[in-house]
């Protein structure tokens, strides 16, 4: 395969116009997907309200804090993801599906047993063993049940996971902690004694293990938008021959792989250690800290991705095929502001006040930028590019995101009662640079969308 560039043309004109026609059992796969990543989010989250409890109990520090909420779950995902991505492309989505909400689920109930940090570390590694699957084999289904025109919305309705799973992990979890670490160690089948702050992670992990028989359910689509070969044919591209498709891509996938890394990199921050802020600084309960962000994460971060879905629908409708860009570039300048504005004031109704638009802006590119690397590649590539877009984004976003504000309090500020300023010069940065990425990337990306599609 020589020349890629025709092929795209050719399959473009050969493929066009070949969505499902039922459109409700579409929207119902994107709810039970939404409700993987909602689940898979939940898992992630819970161990920021645990922070206190497991410092005391395995005696580390903040920095060590952040490795266990960024690096150990990141480690494996980022590296599990590429071969994940590789069998998405070539083997039935729907069967990668349920192994993987199995395994993860399995992994996080199996961090309730964990009796020293090596061991947690371990666990945590297999939670992101399993949800590296994830995002390749969502995205590629999702992408293959709806046009292009309909893509943002219906990528940023499944995105919501993140801020329904985030909120419901601070809700919840919150008033489960609550409950459960003034209790004395539980007995428990099989397991014996624990202590109590550790069946947190049973209460999350369990639940995964039946959605996962949910996503039975599920049909696997037929594939749209295939690489072909000039006769018309359908390839399987090697892996040379993947890297050279996004070579020709190069200037909007790097570019959209480092701006979704950086909002990554902000929510993360922002979800690992602002529970942290409210609790050290502010002395309010696990419980109560977690009831406010939680509602306020649920309401305006899924307002914010639909709004940013059905945005960047508009304008792709429009004609403007930066529409994506322009959706991340709004959200993300957004982030670089409103954060540390809200993380600075004094009084926390005034912070929390200002953490709803700053949510709302947060969560705005999420969908849209899933969309925009769809929109540009085959179906072949879909898995591969997802899951380095997903190596791109752990090694960026979920290590430095809960790691930077650790660093920040331990090392630059020497205090651990300035979370708030660690987590506000953290965000402001991912914020700013996603922001910058985002502009720099208008042109190249018009240029690649024009190349799929066979436009002039």
């Amino acid at each position: 395969m020589n020349n890629p560039e025709p092929i795209q043309t050719l399959d473009a004109a050969l493929s066009a116009a070949r969505a499902p026609t039922d459109t409700r059992y579409a929207w119902y796969v994107v709810f039970i997907l939404m409700l993987c990543f909602t689940m898979a989010y939940i898992d992630r989250q819970i161990l920021s309200l645990l922070i206190g409890p497991i410092k005391k109990d395995l005696g580390i520090s903040d920095t060590v804090v952040g490795l266990l909420q960024g690096f150990a779950f990141a480690m494996f995902f980022a590296v599990m993801g590429l071969p994940f991505g590789r069998m998405v492309d070539t083997r039935n989505r729907r069967n990668i599906l349920i192994g993987a909400v199995f395994f993860w689920s399995l992994m996080t109930a199996t961090c309730s047993v964990a009796k020293s940090f090596g061991s947690l570390f371990m666990a945590r590694m297999g939670v992101g063993v399993g949800e590296a699957a994830l995002a390749p084999a969502a995205l590629s289904v999702i992408s293959d049940y709806f046009p292009k025109e309909r893509l943002a919305t219906a990528l940023s309705v499944y995105s919501m996971g993140v801020f329904i799973g985030s909120g419901l992990a601070l809700v919840v979890g919150g008033m489960v902690i609550d409950v459960v670490v003034t209790q004395p160690d539980l007995h428990l089948p099989l397991l014996g004694q624990i202590a109590s702050w550790r069946a947190a992670f049973l209460i999350v992990g369990l639940p995964g293990l039946l959605l996962a028989l949910v996503l039975y359910t599920v049909r696997e689509p037929r594939r749209k938008n295939l690489l072909r070969d000039a006769q018309g044919q359908t390839l399987t591209p090697t892996l040379r021959e993947v890297f050279a498709q996004i070579r020709l891509r190069a200037g909007s996938a790097i570019g959209l792989a480092l701006a979704i890394a950086c909002m990554a990199m902000s929510t993360y921050s922002f979800g690992a250690w602002t529970p942290a802020y409210f609790i050290r600084v502010h002395h309010w309960t696990p419980g109560e800290a977690g009831v406010a962000l939680g509602w306020i994460i649920m309401i305006f971060g899924c307002l914010g991705m639909y709004a940013g879905g059905t945005l960047c629908d508009f304008w792709q409708r429009q004609g403007k095929r930066d529409a994506p860009l322009r959706v991340g570039f709004i959200g993300a300048a957004g982030t670089a502001v409103l954060f540390p504005l809200a993380l600075f004031m004094r009084e926390p109704s005034v912070t929390l006040a200002i953490l709803c638009p700053a949510v709302f802006f947060q969560a705005m590119p999420a969908g849209s930028g899933y969309a925009a690397l769809q929109l540009i590649f085959p179906n072949q590539l879909r898995g591969q590019v997802n899951a380095i877009l997903g190596f791109i984004a752990v090694l960026v976003g979920l290590t430095l995101g809960p790691l930077l504000p650790g660093l920040f309090n331990d090392y630059l500020f020497r205090d651990g009662n300035m979370v708030g300023a660690s987590t506000a010069l953290s965000i402001g940065i991912a914020g700013t640079t996603a922001a910058l990425l985002f502009r720099a990337i208008f042109n190249p990306y018009k240029r690649h969308y024009a190349m799929m599609y066979g436009e002039q």
